[in-house]
């Protein structure tokens, strides 16, 4: 048997017995598996699980988005869209801006590997997010905005990130202007959307001349996965291309309850939204594990004691600065955000895979790489176990958002 498969299946295995432990201990599933990976990286057995940039882009990302984006409503979508992309643009650029000002001012980095480190981390991930308030039952409003939010500004957040490395790349003396730099973003961040909105429209459009549910499945696989591949290939957001199938599909398939008005049927409904559920089971699965694994090998101490948790109070200070001040300004309109479910925006901005993805593709001559590196799994281990296990308790506190 092929050893990839074999340690594939093996991690499978785990991440079953780790779900069922979650469940009757109630406890977040994800936490559970990152805490099972660093055990098993502690007890050195061997795995041969290695989390790269590719198998994050190309196998966790597209799934996750994709599930997600087809299981929100377009209409409760649009009535808060001013709010949300207040946060997932805004609010990326004003988290990336305070994490970078802190890691200079505090820990003495030059200022272009501090803004790469901002922006990277800026972004809360959309699978962390999801996973979590999954998991504890949050509903409503309160898990729209989270769950919208989060699907958006990392797709800004990787777009920012390609900006700020091109400009560190440039020879000395060059600069990038401000018109540059904005259609530079409307390009990848809306040239992503059309191919998505595009690849969506094919397939709603071949799958009203079928009623196999077969079929119909494959045609959301085809979408997810390939509005991602082919935003990518032209150097496009293939983030934010998944999200705009999976939002389309979505509205005029999965969740379309009139069957003359809906592109599948209702038997392809259902099975697509089960499939899409276990492929998203199944990436969760690896991709935290995998964090777990990775974490527990990296050597902290070789950049110092102070690194990681600076990082980890910036970051949380980023968030803070991101969600109230972004948040007061709709207080006296339609889209007020109450202040409960402020402090569930904030605490619950977890970071997760979409960073280390981004950490992982940085070239090995940029300087402070290993810190960069090393800071971006700190803050992530720490937003996982450490906010994951607690907002369960922040959201029973408040008293409310749980099914």
């Amino acid at each position: 048997m092929d050893a990839a498969l074999l340690h594939t299946i093996s991690l499978l295995g785990v991440a079953i017995l780790v779900a069922m432990l979650a469940r009757r201990l109630s406890l977040p599933y994800t936490v559970g598996l990152v805490v099972t990976g660093i055990g098993l990286s502690v007890s050195r057995l061997e795995t041969g699980a290695l989390l790269t940039h590719d198998f994050i882009f190309d196998a966790v990302l597209p799934p996750l988005l994709f599930e997600a984006a087809i299981n929100i409503h377009w209409r409760p979508l649009c009535r808060d869209m001013l709010p949300i992309l207040t946060l997932s643009t805004l609010g990326v650029i004003v988290s990336a801006a305070c994490v970078a000002a802190g890691m200079v001012l505090l820990l003495s980095w030059p200022l272009m590997p501090a803004l790469i480190f901002g922006v990277l981390i800026a972004a809360t991930d959309p699978i962390a997010v999801i996973a979590l308030f999954k998991d504890i039952g949050v509903t409503g409003r309160l898990r729209l905005l989270v769950e919208s939010e989060s699907l958006f500004n990392d797709g800004v957040a990787a777009v920012l990130f390609g900006l700020t490395l091109t400009w560190t790349q440039l020879p000395q003396g060059t600069s990038l202007s401000g018109a540059m730099v904005a259609l530079t973003l409307a390009k990848v961040a809306g040239g992503g959307v059309f191919v998505g909105i595009a690849c969506g429209i094919v397939a709603i459009a071949i799958a009203w001349r079928t009623s196999d549910h077969l079929v119909e499945t494959a045609l959301t696989a085809v979408a997810a996965y390939g509005s991602f591949l082919l935003a990518e290939s032209f150097h496009l957001s293939g983030v934010l291309a998944t999200v705009a199938a999976g939002l389309l599909m979505g509205n005029l398939g999965v969740l379309v309850e009139d069957e003359e008005r809906a592109a599948l049927t209702s038997q392809g409904r259902e099975f697509v939204i089960a499939f899409w559920e276990f492929a998203a089971f199944i990436a969760n699965s690896l991709v935290f594990l995998l964090i777990g694994l990775r974490a527990a090998g990296i050597a902290f101490a070789d950049v110092g004691g102070a690194i990681v948790p600076v990082a980890i109070l910036l970051v949380l200070m980023g968030r803070a600065v991101t969600v109230y001040p972004l948040c007061l300004l709709f207080a006296r309109s339609r889209w007020a955000i109450p202040l409960r479910e402020q402090h569930v925006l904030w605490w619950g901005g977890l970071r997760g895979a979409l960073a280390l993805a981004l950490a992982l593709v940085l070239p090995i001559s940029l300087p402070f790489n290993n810190a960069i590196l090393i800071a971006t799994f700190g803050v992530v281990t720490f937003s996982v176990v450490v906010q994951g296990l607690t907002m369960p308790m922040l959201i029973k506190g408040l008293r409310s958002y749980v099914s």
